[in-house]
């Protein structure tokens, strides 16, 4: 990027900075002011209730305490914050896939930071190392060892790594490439390499089709973060108008159903378990089901127990689910989302291998990108599992789950260059 490219980016994020900043003080004001009408009216309302007999004061304090517990389920919007290179990069991402000045959110800034900051470990072993190594050099069959030992050591995986290295080095013999040609052509790549499962798949984005049930079954081991994911899941769905229900089918591990209540009355999501001890999964999907016919539920999300692909009753007991599911809706739209942990790199992939055997899934989930220096392995299941990532989360809060987005992500995980 010239200086002038730069100068100009700049200046193109100040004006949507200068914007955000201007939108949310007349949001701060229009808040303010309903705050001081609620107040006016909430004082009328005290001296009326004055007037009143002692019993419907009663009932009035048991509302008041009911409005209280659901103010308290409120999920802080984010709020903006400096105007640095992080506000800078997430507004010239947003720009480059067509977003104009007026179009952007506070939600979008805050979301785009959060994976670039989450993505930094990655980033350091890998790009700044890259980079000190290129330079504005010419590449050379040379720096291509050095990028394909880098590739790996990301956890991008073996097959990936030879499809971006064989790529590079036939354009290195057809023309001289430079070092900032060569940034650009590996982030071409490594896209390609993110997209191919995902239009394979049919499906650009994973969302519930309306005018049916769909049913998201949530699949992996002991500890990658499944109950945590279902939860986000829960409020991203709700969120975005979806009528949703959770089905607690994890009655192996005893918090998982409290957890899960939890995560539901954060999202107001309903929780659909069954809380006697060895409670059949199976049955507890049998009655979320029903509830779910009757509510015109949108979505299922349905949590199950963490399993290793080699234990068959686990396995035995998850297709039990899913045959409970196509008796009952046979018209239902099924996905199965295996959740990885991204720390655990190449362990990751050999889980997306096994279970790919015999749970017939259709998409993953990558979790716990913020702070590991494997988030890379993304390419890798993409590459060698032929799975489209449909999710990522960047960070524990509720919100920090979103729809998989290749080109964010390899911005993200080249944002040195």
């Amino acid at each position: 990027m010239t200086d002038t490219d730069s100068d100009n980016s700049r200046e193109w994020a100040a004006q949507a900075y200068a914007l955000l900043k201007k939108r949310q003080e007349e949001q701060k004001q229009e808040l303010e002011k309903q705050e001081e009408q609620k107040q006016e009216l909430e004082k009328q309302e005290e001296q009326k209730q004055e007037l009143e007999k002692q019993e419907e004061q009663k009932l009035i304090n048991i509302a008041s305490k009911k409005n209280i517990l659901r103010k308290s389920k409120t999920i802080s919007e984010p709020e903006l914050g400096e105007f640095d290179d992080n506000f800078t990069w997430s507004a010239m991402v947003l720009a480059a896939q067509g977003k104009k000045i007026n179009q952007i959110s506070i939600d979008e800034i805050d979301w785009l930071t959060k994976l670039r900051r989450g993505l930094e470990e990655t980033r350091k072993g890998f790009v700044t190392e890259l980079l000190d190594r290129l330079g504005d050099d010419p590449l050379t069959p040379e720096s291509l060892d050095d990028l394909e030992t880098l590739l790996i050591r990301a956890d991008v995986g073996i097959d990936s790594t030879d499809k971006v290295i064989d790529s590079l080095r036939k354009k290195l013999n057809e023309e001289v490439v430079g070092g900032e040609e060569g940034i650009k052509f590996l982030k071409k790549e490594l896209k390609l390499i993110l997209d191919k499962p995902i239009k394979n798949s049919g499906r650009d984005i994973l969302v519930p089709q309306k005018g049916k049930l769909n049913v998201w079954l949530l699949v992996g081991v002991n500890g990658v973060g499944k109950t945590t994911t279902l939860g986000k899941l829960a409020y991203l769905s709700s969120r975005s108008n979806y009528k949703t229900l959770i089905a607690a089918a994890d009655t192996f591990r005893a918090a998982a159903v409290e957890q899960l209540k939890v995560w539901g009355d954060r999202s107001n999501v309903d929780v659909i378990s069954n809380q006697s001890k060895n409670a059949d999964p199976a049955a507890v999907v049998f009655d979320a089901i029903n509830s779910a016919k009757k509510r015109n539920v949108d979505l299922l999300l349905v949590d199950t127990a963490g399993r290793l692909q080699t234990k068959n009753n686990l396995m035995d007991e998850l297709a039990k689910i899913k045959k409970i599911i196509d008796k009952k809706v046979p018209d239902s739209i099924v996905e199965s989302l295996l959740v990885l942990d991204a720390s655990q790199g190449q362990n990751g992939l050999k889980q997306a291998k096994s279970f790919a055997k015999s749970a017939d899934l259709s998409g993953a989930i990558i979790t716990k990108l913020d702070g590991t220096s494997r988030g890379g392995v993304s390419l890798a299941v993409s590459e060698e599992v032929n799975l489209p990532i449909r999710f990522i989360g960047a960070g524990e809060g509720i919100k920090d789950l979103r729809p998989f987005n290749s080109y964010e992500f390899i911005e993200a995980m080249l944002a040195d260059k």
